[in-house]
């Protein structure tokens, strides 16, 4: 393919992005296959010969977006948006065109300089604490990661790595192995799976305290939990808290956990992947206490900041203690400018030693949308939420499970979890919205979440008919199903009792 070549391909791509995200209300937002679909579709192995791009893109219509489950559909209500727009679009076609790949500095100058710029852009933005921003005096700063699950596991090990020197230099007695063996960390058990996985690949237990009846975990449960685990000889490291919970977006008390963590010389890592996003709103500033304590945090920018995924960002307090955990020198990945300025090479920063220009597509976004369209996306979310939220409080067959929480409501119709298993499967069945279940103390919730690129109040009461008519539609079939059920009983009753003077007169 040539250049004249690509500018067609790329024309005619760029068209069928467009048509499909401006017409993406005309599809049902769950795909209508079965698993192994696509294998029987494509051939067994790769052309010999290559072929006409138009194919190709003719394909991905046939048999690529029929696979497809529509993120971007404002009819997208499970787990937590997952958001684009069309500058980040615009943005990753660019930094793919360079082809660069930026693990040092020499690598790519721009590529690390602008996520140095872009992180304190977005520091700023959210009003986090001035220790976090590359342009302050201290060790701080901010990079971009692939997701939560990179960032928190990257906290863990850099947290590990300090334990186990620190705690050697004060117990020289004591060998490695027998340090890393006691090591232990902390998080809720309304925690996200990466935070368990993170302590999985870390090979350090990671305890899933219980979090209050309002599901917060609190400072007094994690001293408990500390105190219990130094008495039987083993090593606090970490506590991972949570701002936005997965299931419920409940927020842990930051400012009691940095207490005890701070008393007992324990990194304290916040995961508000989905709740950083409102840190820039002032309604929401309460979110922000505490984090001028915290040594580490990361939210994504592909939740509520416009910015496709993968693109998460994490500020360190201290980021020598990364570095220092992490440093593996070659003598290729030396550059003659190394050590001669305070720009960082990010892949001390990070788990791979590869990385991609995300930085690129962050600019561009914010440039093009400005902080104010920003504030007022995350705005727009909370509003349309609390327009669900209030729909669900005037039918009485429902349910709130938790307080509202941004641009998610848990909810449930009332009854026992049966009834709220069959209106999920049946709304699952006809494919018009999509939703997830949770559950919490033994009853099973919807989860509602504001999402796709372009969500409208319209949109809201679409979803809303959908749930409700279902719930009736359900609520009326159980009814019949009670009637004829007692109608048969009756009629055996009825039998019964014929059968019983029949016997008595023989």
């Amino acid at each position: 393919m040539d250049a004249k070549e690509f500018r067609e391909f790329g024309k005619a791509a760029i068209d069928f992005v467009a048509d499909y995200l401006e017409n993406i209300r005309d599809n049902e937002v769950l795909p209508s296959v079965e698993p192994g679909y696509l294998l029987d579709l494509l051939p067994g192995q790769m052309p010999e010969q290559g072929e006409s791009w138009k194919a190709v893109l003719s394909d991905i219509d046939r048999v690529i977006k029929p696979g497809i489950t529509h993120w971007q559909s404002p009819q997208m209500h499970a787990y937590y948006p997952t958001s684009t727009s069309y500058p980040s679009i615009v943005g990753e076609m660019l930094a793919s065109g360079f082809g660069i790949i930026g693990f040092s500095w020499i690598c790519s100058p721009a590529c690390t300089e602008l996520e140095v710029v872009v992180m304190d852009w977005l520091a700023k933005f959210l009003k986090l604490p001035e220790h976090f921003l590359h342009a302050s005096e201290g060790p701080g700063g901010g990079v971009i990661q692939g997701s939560a699950s990179e960032a928190v596991l990257v906290a863990v090990l850099a947290a590990r790595e300090q334990a186990v020197v620190s705690y050697r230099e004060s117990h020289p007695e004591l060998s490695e192995s027998e340090v890393r063996g006691r090591l232990v960390a902390y998080s809720s058990d309304q925690s996200n799976s990466c935070i368990e996985k993170a302590g999985v690949l870390a090979a350090m237990p990671i305890r899933l305290l219980p979090a209050g009846e309002d599901l917060v975990l609190r400072g007094e449960t994690l001293k408990q939990a500390i105190e219990e685990d130094m008495a039987a000889g083993r090593i606090p490291v970490i506590c991972i808290a949570t701002l936005g919970t997965t299931g419920t977006c409940a927020y842990d008390d930051i400012e009691t956990l940095s207490t005890v963590c701070e008393e007992f010389n324990v990194w304290l890592h916040v995961d508000a992947a989905y709740a950083g996003g409102a840190f820039a709103l002032e309604e929401c500033s309460d979110l922000r206490k505490g984090l001028d304590r915290v040594d580490s945090l990361n939210f994504n920018l592909h939740k509520f900041m416009l910015v496709n995924f993968d693109c998460s960002a994490m500020w360190l307090r201290d980021a020598n203690k990364v570095v220092d955990s992490f440093n593996v020198d070659r003598i290729y990945l030396k550059h003659k400018h190394e050590g001669q300025s305070q720009i960082p090479d990010f892949r001390h920063w990070q788990i791979p030693l590869g990385r991609r220009f995300r930085a690129l597509k962050v600019w561009i976004t914010f440039r093009t949308l400005g902080a104010e369209g920003l504030r007022n996306h995350v705005r727009k979310h909370i509003e349309l939420a609390k327009q669900f939220e209030e729909l669900v409080t005037k039918d009485s067959r429902f349910e709130l499970v938790a307080p509202r929480a941004l641009g998610l409501v848990c909810f449930r119709p009332r009854g026992d979890n049966e009834i709220t298993a069959q209106l999920l499967h049946r709304l699952m069945e006809r494919k018009k919205i999509y939703m997830v279940k949770a559950e919490h103390a033994g009853r099973q919730f919807l989860r509602f979440v504001v999402c796709g690129m372009d969500s409208k109040p319209s949109d809201i009461e679409f979803a809303w008919t959908e749930i409700e008519s279902q719930l009736t539609a359900l609520l009326a079939e159980q009814s019949v199903a009670a009637r004829k059920a007692g109608n048969m009983a009756d009629l055996t009753q009825h039998f019964q009792i014929h059968l019983n003077d029949h016997e008595k007169s023989q």
